[in-house]
């Protein structure tokens, strides 16, 4: 009987609780749930997640830094190994925020899972914040494999630790959205492999990784400037090294404005339902 009057007790200060706890308590859960189906997904595939990007960053280290690097000497005052250091972790966070994503989110909806998660009570927010988490955690992964794979070959202070922390979150949040907002347009599994090869990997090579836009003569240093990641290379480089071809102020807002942009663009598509069907 005691039980019985708890029980019904607990359901009605339940049903007396507003209808926002509810909203926020549904959608916390589905929240932790996506996250959580993210992280397994990129732990449990690692051979395909973590390792390629370890190997791919150790080749650049020993190719352009240990041969190419003796040639050159020094760049900005820093040796060239620690110079491209801050590059090729930052280029590790791009391509892996943005893979991630993009690949997660289309297979999602290529096998009507997104379906499901569409017909749930969860808001737009909800969804798209759980695979960005989920792009978010694996760009830092993989690029905390990369910055130990650097101490092997260079010494790396880090100047700004707020600076390096928070462009390189910033940057794979930016690219997390990059790929949804490309799951979204992608209509088959070539599609999400266009904007990495001819959009992505280009801008990522330009974008100072591997040289100083000091060096170019004057017209392709300005060319170079309308590149949003040579801003972000360039300020997580000063993050590390306390030095940047650009200003810091700038970089900030140019990938606040891309994250505020992308995010605003892809809760659109949602709400109107674009590209959430093949």
């Amino acid at each position: 009987m005691n039980e019985s009057k708890t029980s019904d007790g607990a359901a009605q200060v339940s049903a007396e609780l507003p209808r926002e706890f509810h909203w926020l308590q549904t959608n916390l859960t589905g929240f932790e749930t996506i996250v959580i189906k993210e992280i397994r997904r990129v732990l449990r595939i690692w051979v395909q997640t973590i390792i390629p990007p370890a190997i791919t960053m150790t080749l650049y280290f020993i190719i352009f830094g240990s041969l190419i690097g003796r040639r050159i000497g020094e760049i900005d005052g820093a040796p060239y190994m620690t110079f491209i250091a801050p590059g090729l972790i930052m280029m590790a966070v791009i391509t892996n925020s943005f893979g991630n994503v993009v690949s997660s989110f289309f297979s999602g909806k290529l096998q009507l899972h997104l379906e499901e998660l569409l017909v749930a009570p969860l808001s737009n927010f909800t969804i798209v914040l759980g695979y960005v988490v989920g792009g978010v955690f694996r760009g830092i992964l993989v690029a905390g494999l990369v910055m130990v794979v650097a101490l092997f070959f260079t010494e790396i202070d880090v100047a700004h630790p707020l600076v390096t922390l928070s462009v390189i979150v910033l940057t794979a949040m930016v690219f997390s959205l990059a790929g949804l907002l490309n799951a979204l347009y992608a209509k088959n599994f070539d599609d999400i492999t266009i904007i990495p090869t001819f959009v992505l990997t280009p801008l990522t090579y330009l974008g100072g990784v591997f040289f100083s836009i000091t060096l170019l003569p004057g017209f392709w240093q300005k060319v170079a400037l309308a590149n949003p990641i040579l801003y972000m290379v360039n300020a997580f480089r000063y993050g590390m090294l306390g030095r940047s071809d650009v200003s810091i102020t700038t970089a900030y807002v140019i990938i606040l404005s891309a994250l505020v942009g992308l995010f605003s663009l892809i809760i659109y598509m949602m709400n109107r339902g674009i590209g959430t069907r093949v």
